[in-house]
């Protein structure tokens, strides 16, 4: 079962998380299962880019983003060549270390 590993984050998870995940889960399904609270203002639909995240190891395992996700990525504050959203990023056989920027492109959170 592949593993997702948090890096420490201020506010969301203080002292990083190793999760579980199952292939073909959304990484960000399985942050939020996990009780940390990225932001997600779109609900999930790849609208935004409140659900940013870096992809600090594994991001090759991951499947290809299209088109639109690029575009959004392109809006999102800290953007990295290893940036996905996490709506879209999908867990394949590999683990993930992964990265929660300190900033959204939201000012305020949307306390899903």
């Amino acid at each position: 079962m592949p593993k997702i590993i948090v890096l420490p984050h201020e506010e969301l998870c203080p002292d990083g998380a190793l999760l579980e995940a199952e292939k073909g889960e959304s990484v960000l399904n399985v942050i939020l299962k996990n009780d940390i609270g990225l932001e997600h203002a779109c609900e999930k639909v790849c609208a935004c880019t409140t659900c940013h995240v870096i992809v600090r190891e594994g991001f090759d395992s991951l499947p290809e983003s299209d088109e639109l996700e690029d575009d959004l990525l392109d809006k999102a504050w800290g953007l990295e060549p290893d940036s996905r959203l996490s709506c879209q990023s999908i867990v394949q056989d590999e683990d993930l270390v992964i990265d929660i920027p300190k900033y959204t492109i939201n000012m305020v959170s949307e306390n899903h």
